[in-house]
């Protein structure tokens, strides 16, 4: 029997706040945890805060989580960021350690754009030195004649999510708005009324140009001195996205040879930044990474975060995990992780050993959804049935290559029997393998076991399980039930299913609790079965 060695820690998981985060938080929290506070921009709280044992921490920018933060922490399980950025957080030391990373990808959008917007008409319209200039007591009303965003050309620099929130917003000033973004379908763009065009042709012809990139190394620099050469002279360019992309020595210099008629900027190459000759010019509007600062979005983030800690310290993937192989879960896959895991802790535990290979085969309505992640959840499942701790969607597919395992997923649309089901083949080492398949049930989507090796079954998985696999006499089934009566042990259901000669039969027994090895030894000799497997599911 395969056993999992139980968790090292009791009592509350303990969530650590590092920075401050809204009360919503705390709410979206619930009463769960015990939750602690430091200050993360500390490096000397911070460290014993971590070494005192955590599970989870949530930061924001401030906080840097890196190796020594991570190496620190023993028993972390999840880093959560409220927010979009991770520049602060050193993720492959994180999937190194098995601690999952995740954010709030979607939290500050609407923030972000509306501040983007916001600096471009406070460039076009010179807000900014107007205003201090009436503080000056001058009335300089002739000095700063602007522009208006009537009828001209908004170019965006990467068309996701933000950059399309600004598209649509001036639209609604009669803008004409073009884009670049080589990711992106053109039928996509066209849906939102967007041509997308070359990075030079959105240069040469944008009469106000925003940025809407990460910052890579593909992006670092990308708006720099050469491209800074195609521009119209009265082009102003708004960077509200990530420092570097725009190159700020470059814009400085084609702002001061009149070849760049204006900026707004948020971000900067290197922060925080208070002394920039940018700042010296009247043609540009600066602001200190605001995007995300409005009290809806900090909100937005907080819960969001709290709610994915809840999820990954309760061992449930969490969808906006930026370490986890397999991208964005559809919901319709979401339900079959769980089964997929249960699945490969039963093959394992029937085989004695963990598989050398684990193929899941995605069959029916569910097929036309990316199922990839399905591979991890079914690595998960076979380490967690050979006593593998702290086993996690972020490091599976490490833990399982260093033993030499390896997963895959296929897909099919053609189910014959179920609308919908999943058969997982486990190859062992010795060339012999074990196939299980299971399907989920109904509206509610029940876990089923349908099938072990061609046997036909119809099982709830629970926590304790007995199979038997024998040639088929009369009399198995009630010496099975009196030895385990005699054992104090209840069974909750069974089933019977024989191959198709009628030779062979697998009997599965759900039962009340576990069944110790003396009792296994004792339906082995009283039934003469070649396999007698006490089987338990964990989670």
């Amino acid at each position: 029997m395969i056993t999992k060695k139980a968790a090292h820690r009791v009592g509350k998981p303990v969530v650590l706040i590092a920075e401050e985060l809204s009360p919503a938080t705390l709410d979206a929290l619930g009463p769960d945890f015990e939750v602690r506070h430091c200050d993360g921009a500390n490096r000397a709280e911070l460290l014993p805060a971590l070494a005192a044992g955590v599970d989870a921490v949530l930061i924001r920018s401030a906080t840097k989580m890196d190796a020594e933060a991570i190496s620190t922490a023993k028993g972390l399980k999840v880093i959560a960021r409220a927010g979009v950025g991770l520049d602060n957080v050193e993720i492959p030391a994180a999937t190194a350690a098995g601690v999952m990373v995740v954010n709030a990808p979607t939290s500050n959008i609407v923030s972000a754009a509306e501040l983007a917007i916001g600096l471009l008409l406070a460039t076009a319209r010179y807000i900014s030195p107007a205003h201090a200039a009436l503080r000056n007591n001058k009335w300089a009303r002739s000095k700063y004649t602007g522009a208006e965003l009537f009828e001209k050309t908004l170019g965006i620099v990467g068309f996701g999510r933000i950059g399309q929130l600004v598209a649509h917003r001036l639209q609604a000033f009669g803008m004409e708005v073009i884009a670049f973004d080589p990711y992106l379908q053109p039928a996509r763009a066209a849906q939102l009324g967007v041509k997308l065009v070359t990075m030079d042709e959105l240069l040469a012809k944008s009469d106000f140009i925003t940025i809407h990139l990460p910052k890579t190394k593909e992006t670092a620099n990308l708006i720099g001195v050469e491209a800074l050469k195609k521009v119209k002279p009265t082009v102003r360019i708004i960077n509200a996205a990530r420092g570097g992309v725009l190159d700020e020595k470059a814009l400085f210099d084609a702002l001061t040879e009149g070849r760049v008629a204006g900026a707004g900027l948020d971000v900067f190459s290197t922060e925080p930044c208070t002394d920039s000759p940018l700042f010296t010019l009247d043609s540009v509007v600066a602001t200190p990474h605001l995007g995300a600062s409005t009290d809806e979005a900090q909100e937005r983030a907080g819960i969001a975060v709290a709610v994915s800690v809840r999820k990954a310290l309760a061992g449930e993937l969490v969808p906006d995990a930026v370490n986890v192989k397999g991208g964005i879960i559809h919901e319709e896959i979401r339900p079959s992780l769980p089964l997929v895991e249960k699945m490969a802790q039963l093959a394992t535990s029937l085989a004695g050993e963990i598989p050398v290979s684990l193929d899941v085969h995605v069959r029916g309505d569910i097929a036309i959804h990316d199922s990839s992640i399905l591979a991890i959840s079914a690595l998960k499942g076979a380490l967690v049935a050979t006593g593998a701790e702290e086993v996690t969607y972020v490091n599976a597919p490490a833990i399982a290559a260093e033993r030499g395992i390896t997963s895959s997923v296929d897909s099919d649309p053609e189910s014959a029997e179920y609308r919908s089901m999943i058969s997982l083949h486990c190859a062992l080492s010795d060339g012999k393998s074990i196939t299980v398949d299971g399907t989920l049930m109904g509206i509610r989507k029940v876990e089923k076991i349908i099938a072990v090796d061609g046997f036909d079954l119809d099982l709830p998985p629970t926590e304790n399980m007995l199979f038997l696999r024998y040639a088929d006499r009369p009399g198995v089934v009630g010496a099975v039930g009196n030895l385990l009566g005699n054992a104090k042990i209840n069974i909750a259901g069974m089933q019977v299913s024989r191959d198709k000669g009628g030779e062979f039969a697998l009997m599965a027994l759900t039962i009340d609790s576990a069944v110790g090895a003396d009792v296994v030894a004792s339906v082995t000799q009283a039934t003469g079965a070649a396999l007698v497997r006490f089987v338990t599911l964990v989670g």
